[in-house]
């Protein structure tokens, strides 16, 4: 089982990481040429409105009930599988379509409700039309995330991997095609704050529908029928996901307080949303390539071993998951925290992004890689529930850490100002952490990790200072060609020390072994 775990890790990480650079691609233009105006905070809160309902409905509280149903039902007979999909991708539409109705009439109120800061500006109005026009995306990437359950489900983690690249693809086409040309806009450039912003909204939709397509494809070649013939009807199915996803719901929600928090502390200063949100993007190059490959491939197997009652199996996955996501997390986080500022700087300091909006940014980072690991081992430990339909001990325990973020956040915010946000977000995180280990301890064996797991942890924390202070040094080194030209140059000798020195270090300390890596290659060729 190892073995085709690792594989799906690679598989769904690998993608994930082409994804991720994309975006960074994506983040640099619109560094470029929306900086941390009105018009970038503008389209990331209206960004933010669909992907909060986003991982309420699909990745979050939908999918992890739906995959472990559809898991069992796939290993019995397909059809009957597939039919249980169909009906859920009916109410899904029904649902997601009356939920973007109220979304788009109700839009004033609900940018109140994330970014107060911006009323009486013009941030608030853009936002406003952005977040109408983005909305949409919700239903496309909502139908596209249970499609893509069923995929994953079925072993098939391709597809539904590289989806996310295209919504990338499409936004830096966008950019790049207004760039080039200007006049061919369906609006007069000069009648808006910054034309860049309003064609980012309509192209979210518009990737949204991208993905779908991907992935429905995908699982018609695969022999999935998805495409309900009928209304939604009310099978007991249905009730029993419905019973299973509603405290994942709740406790879905209870994440997108935390991120409202963190928006509304951030919204009353200036450009403190567009710092958060580019920091953002730093650290979900580790979160996504690692805690998502992590997320998507473990709970279908757990669901498939929770089944046959193979303990054994459950164990060994658990492990190698944990040793995988630390392996990767640990140092990714040590990186971030040591040199932030030439890696902002470089990827993002150009056109209306200025040295100040540097440092802010940088502070961000550096707050959030303290929570990385946290991030990522939320993932590894929720499918230990949420495999055994246990939906509800992960909402007490989001409840628990929505408190200790509104204490941090709000409480610190007129001490230290707006990086009180992200600190908020960092120790909510170790919290959940924390919580979901104890809670996971009923479940026996199957929760603790092997003496392998075991011992390679403090092997990978000992790589990892020692890579940080190689990263350190060479920084101290590099500095006067950060300054100069060769800043693109200095940042990529930089990584490149830092990928050597790790490796080299986890070898010496015995944090992996060469054939394990040899291994791990030639399972994704």
């Amino acid at each position: 089982m190892a073995p085709r775990l690792i594989k799906g890790f690679l598989t769904v990480g690998s993608w994930t990481l082409l994804s991720r650079l994309l975006g960074f691609a994506r983040d640099i233009l619109i560094a470029r040429f929306l900086g941390t105006g009105p018009a970038a905070e503008a389209f990331f809160i209206a960004f933010s409105l669909p992907n909060m309902f986003r991982r309420f409905f699909a990745e979050g509280a939908f999918n992890m009930a739906f995959v472990p149903l559809y898991a069992r039902k796939l290993e019995v007979d397909q059809s009957e599988a597939d039919a249980f999909a169909r009906d859920a991708v009916a109410a899904m539409v029904v649902i997601l379509t009356a939920l973007s109705a109220v979304a788009i009439i109700a839009m004033p109120a609900l940018v109140l409700l994330i970014a107060q800061g911006f009323a009486g500006d013009v941030r608030f109005d853009l936002t406003v039309i952005y977040g109408r026009i983005a909305f949409p995306y919700i239903l496309f990437i909502s139908l596209a995330a249970l499609v893509s359950g069923v995929l994953n489900s079925a072993g098939r983690f391709l597809a539904a991997a590289a989806a996310p690249a295209l919504l990338n693809i499409t936004f830096i086409g966008a950019l790049a095609f207004t760039w080039a040309f200007p006049g061919l806009l369906p609006f007069d450039m000069t009648e808006v704050v910054n034309p860049y912003g309003r064609v980012l909204a309509w192209t979210v939709p518009f990737g949204g529908l991208l993905q779908l397509g991907l992935v429905w494809w995908a699982a018609a070649r695969a022999g999935h029928r998805l495409l309900p013939r009928r209304m939604p009807r009310i099978t007991p199915d249905l009730r029993r996901l419905a019973v299973i996803a509603a405290p994942a719901a709740l406790a879905g929600g209870v994440v997108q307080v935390n991120l409202i928090v963190g928006r509304r502390i951030a919204s009353e200063v200036e450009g403190a949303v567009a710092w958060l949100s580019y920091a953002d993007r730093l650290y979900q190059l580790p979160l996504g390539v690692v805690g998502i490959a992590i997320g998507i491939v473990l709970l279908p197997s757990l669901a498939r071993q929770v089944r046959a009652g193979d303990r054994e199996g459950q164990r060994d996955a658990y492990s190698r998951a944990f040793e995988f996501s630390w392996l990767l997390t640990l140092p990714s986080a040590v990186a971030l925290l040591v040199v932030p500022w030439p890696l902002v700087s470089v990827l993002f300091e150009r056109g209306a992004f200025d040295v100040d909006d540097t440092a802010a940014t940088s502070i961000a980072l550096m707050i959030y890689a303290l929570g990385l690991p946290a991030f990522v081992l939320q993932k590894v430990l929720q499918p230990l529930f949420f495999a055994r339909e246990d939906t509800r001990r992960p909402l007490n325990y989001a409840l628990v850490s929505m408190v200790v973020n509104a204490v941090i956040a709000i409480g610190l915010s007129r001490v230290i100002g707006w990086p009180a946000a992200a600190l908020g977000t960092t120790v909510a995180a170790w919290a959940m952490v924390v919580l979901l280990w104890r809670g996971a301890r009923g479940m026996g064996d199957v929760a603790q990790l092997d003496m392998r797991a075991r011992t390679r942890i403090w092997r990978t924390l000992v790589a990892s200072i020692l890579m940080g202070a190689v990263l350190w040094a060479a920084n101290l080194i590099l500095g006067p060609m950060f300054g100069g030209g060769w800043r693109g140059l200095a940042l990529a000798i930089l990584v490149g020390l830092g990928m050597l020195s790790y490796f080299v270090f986890a070898l010496a300390t015995g944090a992996t072994r060469m054939v394990e890596l040899r291994g791990m290659v030639r399972r994704q060729r």
